[in-house]
């Protein structure tokens, strides 16, 4: 290890953690220490020079945090409070991608008294949205309407959900099941997931959005008293939220999440051919006159020193490293919560990583192609 290089722990080999894994190594400025159960996983980052360490409980987590700069923490949402403490109490940085409302809320509470960076939700939805949504908000001089929409989705799509797995199944439930803050009227509220559906175009395709938990992140504590409505929705192809609304109403499949995660993963193939489609769309007053901005964009997968990247492994590992190389140069608070909207979005669109995110490819030493 370079007397140069932060050494940072990373929880989790899997899909995300692997690109996390591969970006962080191909940066030159992080040694990445990659822990999980599963021996299988770990091989894999292994053969991309990380060290590699099998772990079972909070015991043998704690035990990877000695000398460690940072963690960053790609295990599933519910894992993510005992994490942030055993970070909090060793005073070392920590960095995650829960979408889950309430693990956010026990973080930031962890975060009053720490002498290290608590980040969370530092991903796709939450983590890039709200840096853009803070954005374009800012931008007014009175803030009216922020509306914010986010899809990963499957670029051929073939089943009647017109879906695939792109990411986790127990984060991806947990979004379609719990309540989603929003800002309405002025008043911070909860509105019902899969509902609030509407439809739109984007460069010629159709989408649906509809309700889903956790992907503003901290932006409606943010923007209270600023804004009059403030929303997040999630972006799939026409059709999918009545199919949702049968499995989870109707049949009450909300109440046995984890038969609906062994059905889903059993019956939905996922796929490497996806697409990230963003739209946010803010109104308000400016210089005296009623104006409308928005940022959409899409995101397509890529290879990165040989190896292919899904978009959402792309787009994801992307946040949670542009937010650790923030911090590591000093451009972000150096304890405590930090929020999303923290993060400029010049900053972020000039990181290395974050860049992405401005349709760039990611600026490491390793060759890439695009994938367009």
């Amino acid at each position: 290890m370079s007397p140069s290089t932060k050494p940072v722990l990373l929880l989790g080999a899997g899909k995300i953690g692997f690109a996390i894994a591969l970006m962080l190594e191909r940066s030159g400025d992080y040694s990445v220490l990659v822990a999980d159960q599963d021996p299988a996983r770990l091989r894999a980052v292994a053969e991309l020079g990380c060290e590699t360490r099998q772990i079972s409980d909070d015991t043998s987590i704690a035990a990877c945090l000695e000398g460690r700069y940072a963690v960053v923490n790609a295990l599933p949402f519910h894992r993510a409070i005992a994490v942030a403490g055993l970070c909090a109490k060793a005073g070392v940085h920590y960095f995650d991608l829960t979408e889950d409302v309430a693990s956010t809320h026990a973080i930031q509470a962890l975060a009053a008294d720490s002498r290290s960076v608590l980040m969370p939700q530092c991903g796709l939805a939450p983590g890039f949205i709200g840096i853009v949504g803070n954005a374009l908000a800012r931008r007014f001089d009175t803030l009216l309407d922020l509306r914010m929409r986010v899809g990963a989705l499957p670029r051929y799509p073939s089943n009647s959900l017109r879906y695939n797995l792109t990411w986790s199944t127990e984060g991806l439930i947990n979004e379609y099941c719990n309540p989603c803050e929003a800002i309405v009227d002025g008043q911070l509220t909860s509105v019902p997931a899969l509902e609030g559906y509407e439809t739109f175009a984007l460069d010629g395709v159709e989408y649906e959005a509809f309700n889903t938990s956790g992907g503003l992140g901290t932006l409606p504590a943010t923007l209270l008293g600023r804004a009059r409505n403030v929303d997040y929705k999630s972006v799939r192809y026409p059709g999918h939220c009545n199919l949702m609304k049968l499995l989870l109403n109707d049949l009450r499949l909300r109440d046995r999440r984890d038969l609906l995660k062994d059905i889903f993963e059993t019956a939905i193939p996922t796929t490497e051919q996806d697409v990230i489609v963003i739209q946010a769309q803010a109104s308000g007053h400016r210089h005296g006159r009623l104006e409308e901005e928005s940022y959409p964009i899409r995101v397509f997968g890529t290879d990165v020193d040989g190896h292919r990247l899904s978009a959402i492994q792309l787009s994801t590992a992307a946040g949670i490293c542009a937010a650790l190389d923030l911090v590591a140069q000093g451009v972000l608070p150096q304890k405590g919560f930090v929020g999303q909207e923290q993060i400029a979005l010049e900053a972020l669109l000039g990181n290395r990583f974050g860049r992405v995110y401005a349709g760039k490819p990611l600026a490491l030493a390793a060759t890439m192609t695009e994938d367009r």
